[in-house]
């Protein structure tokens, strides 16, 4: 395992302005509402990364990338960044990107929600839609192939294969969560998108405290709509991606991801998206096995960006 020695680009630069000054320690909320009757022996703790300026937990590895390419001399001016994403990385991208003097071009596919979209038209990203039938893995080829043409217009941050992604979380979130939780922390629990998230705190707990749990969350399916997580075992794994720093992991479906964002909004008054509502899920499938803990988990947006999609919102 390489670790690029460079922890100070994330907190400190010549050409940090005030937006990227806010990327990161974020709160750490209890979720008391939802374990007060099942589980009074167990916490379950969440980080609230709708805190960071691009609204998600893509704002730490969006800044670790730019700053990583810039000090490596990959991202000179006048290039875009270049990258897929199905979203919240895009508007990350953006917001710091456009915050430092760098253009955006950014590959997803159009049947991602339409206020992410919205948001992105409204920063000032160049916007390329790609088929929906292809999934995220068909914007991913479309970026490729953009940045084999053009190699003198963009970089291509490649977040699903960079360690800059992974690496963000560990001189960030793990640090952060592990100093929040005094080192009480037994169990971390994130989904899996890239991984880089659960890639770099879990290899940051690992080495601060090694007998913590590691558990990936991951949709129960490849026909799943848990917007940025990936079925590992059918989708394109990312080069980021060790699994052997997973203890188990925890599938969840669809429908108890979107039921369970209702909960998270009516119970505790969290207003979270899909992903963090499939996170909580596991969290509590994890809290059943429990006697005791600290369950830490990862709620990487708001619900702002799953707006339109009404059923997510009718009463069960």
């Amino acid at each position: 395992m390489d670790i690029v020695a460079i922890p100070d680009l994330l907190i400190s630069s010549t050409q940090i302005s005030s937006i990227e000054k806010l990327v990161g320690n974020t709160p750490l909320f209890p979720l008391r509402k939802i374990t007060a009757r099942n589980y009074p022996h167990v916490k379950i703790l969440a980080k609230a990364e709708w805190f960071n300026p691009g609204g998600s937990v893509k704002d730490r590895p969006a800044l670790n990338i730019i700053q990583t390419a810039i000090h490596q001399s990959k991202l000179s001016k006048g290039k875009h960044i270049l990258d897929s994403t199905s979203g919240n990385m895009g508007i990350a991208y953006t917001t710091l990107g456009i915050s430092m003097g760098i253009p955006v071009t950014i590959v997803m596919p159009d049947n991602v929600s339409p206020e992410r979209i919205s948001i992105l038209k409204a920063l000032g990203a160049d916007l390329i839609m790609t088929a929906a039938s292809e999934g995220i893995d068909g914007a991913v080829r479309v970026a490729q192939e953009l940045s084999e043409a053009y190699p003198e217009k963009y970089f291509y941050a490649n977040q699903y294969d960079n360690p800059a992604n992974w690496q963000a979380h560990f001189y960030t979130t793990g640090p952060e969560i592990f100093n929040q939780t005094s080192g009480e922390i037994t169990h971390f629990v994130a989904g899996l998108g890239t991984s880089g998230t659960l890639t770099g705190t879990a290899r940051y707990l690992r080495k601060i405290k090694p007998e913590v749990q590691i558990v990936a969350v991951q949709p129960d399916s490849a026909k799943h709509k848990v917007e940025g997580l990936k079925h590992m075992a059918t989708a394109k794994v990312p080069a980021i991606y060790d699994s052997s720093v997973i203890d188990r992991t925890i599938e969840v479906s669809t429908q108890e991801a979107h039921q369970m964002v209702r909960r998270l909004a009516r119970e505790e008054g969290l207003f979270v998206g899909v992903s963090s509502g499939a996170a909580a899920v596991a969290s509590l499938k994890l809290a059943d096995e429990l006697e005791s803990g600290m369950v830490v988990t990862v709620f990487p947006d708001a619900g702002y960006k799953y707006l339109s999609d009404q059923k997510l919102w009718m009463r069960d």
